[in-house]
């Protein structure tokens, strides 16, 4: 089942965003399949990152959620808040 994450960074915090950046691309690089598609969301400027967005594939809710508790940014404390909603493609190019 796929998952879409949203995930909404702290006020003020793009320094913990920028400190673990490194650690985070190499966490969701280690996610291999399972990691369907995933950016930065942008502020209205169009260039300052104030959250992610993820599609991730997994069995269940619960099991994605202890994916995502592995993440530098989850461990650093970035998010101000983390949402999980099942996901079905219905357009578009194919995810799986």
């Amino acid at each position: 089942m796929l998952f879409i994450v949203t995930c909404v960074d702290k006020p003020r915090s793009l320094d913990v965003r920028l400190t673990n950046r490194p650690a985070h691309l190499a966490w969701l690089e280690g996610l291999g399949a399972k990691l369907k598609v995933g950016g930065a969301m942008l502020a209205g400027d169009g260039q300052t990152p104030i959250g992610s967005m993820l599609i991730v594939e997994g069995d269940s809710e619960a099991g994605v959620r202890a994916i995502l508790a592995d993440d530098p940014y989850a461990l650093a404390g970035l998010f101000e808040s983390v949402t999980l909603k099942p996901w079905r493609q219905g357009a578009g190019q194919k995810l799986l």
